[in-house]
């Protein structure tokens, strides 16, 4: 997935939500026998974005006396404030946290494996789904009455907070645990792209029969997997959604805080779409720089473009990044008109078929890991064959089009 430090000053501001107990709301939404999803809206409050975490009138009351698990990382925040230190300030009865990908604070590099621990801010127990297991197992959930995701996603397929929560509906539909999705606006919303994954590539960063670039919330993809029977043995989750309230998937949408370490603003997370596949090559995307994924480059472009960066080892953000320590030519996007990345609705192929053709060594230009991040094994040999952008779009087209039509069926935004 991603990462980064060097924390951008870039706030949404949430109006101050009164936090209300309504007794009145009916607790039985949640336990009926056949499972179902439940979507619930909420106010705006002056206009702004109410995010599934703001409307805490909406899901209290089906928290209430009930032995809870979160399933959270850095985003899940109200004003500022930790969503779990909220929920224990209001005597919510939290018995476990589970960590995704960069762990449960969000500091781990990319792909590091996380450990099981005791939180010392807050004292409870933190299981690791990024480490020895994926999922929460029976025994985790044995205590457990009711189940919370909200996780900041920025839609594209290889992002694995979407895979992380379709392996918890999963371990709450066997174990029959309701699970409630606080949602949270897609800042790639307006974004559909990409080949459709084919089932044999299936891996730890893609999992699911979408394109690169989704256009979905995490709500949306929540309904999705329990619409089209992604999950095993037919089962379906008991899931309820609390909307985003003043929201669309065209609308900018600033992140409040840095979705994991190596997407520090707006910038970099319109651009992941595009330049993750690169993590599939030897171009560097900028890890180990304070600007990841705002820039591409490498040793043997040296001639073809004048940009230059040189990655360094960085805690917190990128230990021991591709191309350490070595002078990376390429290009810049910090460069480029942002409005111009956030209104793209197409994934930029040019970048991949240009770099290729530019550099140096093209038997070694892409590495093992590319066909996993694209889905299939036909994109890496379209570039390598001399395909057009048009012509590699035109053999994806059927298949997104199809894509499109079913994604339909579970927005919850226009």
């Amino acid at each position: 997935m991603l990462g980064l430090k060097n924390r951008t000053t870039y706030f949404l501001l949430f109006p101050l939500i009164t936090l209300l107990s309504c007794n009145s709301c009916s607790a039985g939404v949640l336990t009926q026998t056949q499972p179902k999803t439940t979507s619930i809206s909420g106010e705006t409050i002056n206009g702004k974005i109410l995010t599934g975490a703001d409307q805490t009138s909406k899901y209290l009351p089906l928290l209430k006396g009930k032995r809870v698990g979160l399933v959270i990382n850095q985003t899940a925040e109200i004003n500022g404030v930790a969503l779990v230190d909220t929920l224990k300030s209001m005597g919510i009865a939290i018995k476990a946290i589970f960590g995704p990908e960069h762990g449960f604070r969000g500091t781990a590099d990319a792909g590091e494996k996380v450990g099981n621990y005791i939180d010392k801010k807050t004292g409870f127990p933190v299981i690791s789904l990024y480490g020895a297991k994926s999922a929460p197992s029976k025994e985790d959930l044995k205590n457990i009455d009711i189940m919370v995701f909200d996780i900041q996603d920025v839609g594209a397929r290889f992002y694995t907070y979407t895979i992380t929560m379709a392996a918890v509906m999963q371990a709450c539909a066997d174990s029959k645990v309701p699970l409630i999705i606080l949602d949270r606006p897609n800042p790639n919303g307006g974004l559909i792209d990409g080949p459709i994954l084919d089932p044999k590539f299936k891996s730890g960063v893609g999992m699911h029969a979408i394109p690169i670039a989704h256009g979905l919330t995490n709500g949306e993809f929540a309904q999705m997997v329990n619409g089209q029977g992604w999950l095993k043995n037919g089962v379906k989750c008991d899931l309820t959604v609390i909307k985003n309230e003043n929201y669309n998937h065209n609308m900018t949408y600033i992140l409040p805080v840095k979705p994991s370490p190596n997407l520090p603003n707006n910038r970099s997370i319109y651009l992941y779409p595009s330049l993750c596949l690169f993590e599939g090559t030897n171009i560097s995307q900028g890890r180990g720089t304070e600007f990841p994924f705002q820039v591409l480059g490498s040793p043997l472009l040296k001639g073809k473009y004048k940009f230059s960066f040189t990655p360094k080892s960085i805690d917190g953000m990128s230990k021991n990044p591709p191309l350490e320590n070595q002078v990376c030519y390429g290009i810049d996007f910090r460069t480029v008109d942002e409005q111009k990345l956030k209104d793209a609705k197409e994934l930029d192929l040019k970048l991949l078929i240009d770099l290729y053709q530019a550099y140096s060594d093209k038997p070694n230009f892409f590495n093992s890991f590319f066909n996993k991040l694209a889905g299939n094994n036909v994109l890496m040999q379209q570039i390598k064959s001399g395909k057009t952008e048009a012509e590699i779009r035109a053999s994806w087209k059927t298949d997104l089009d199809a894509y499109k039509l079913m994604r339909k069926k579970y927005l919850l935004y226009n």
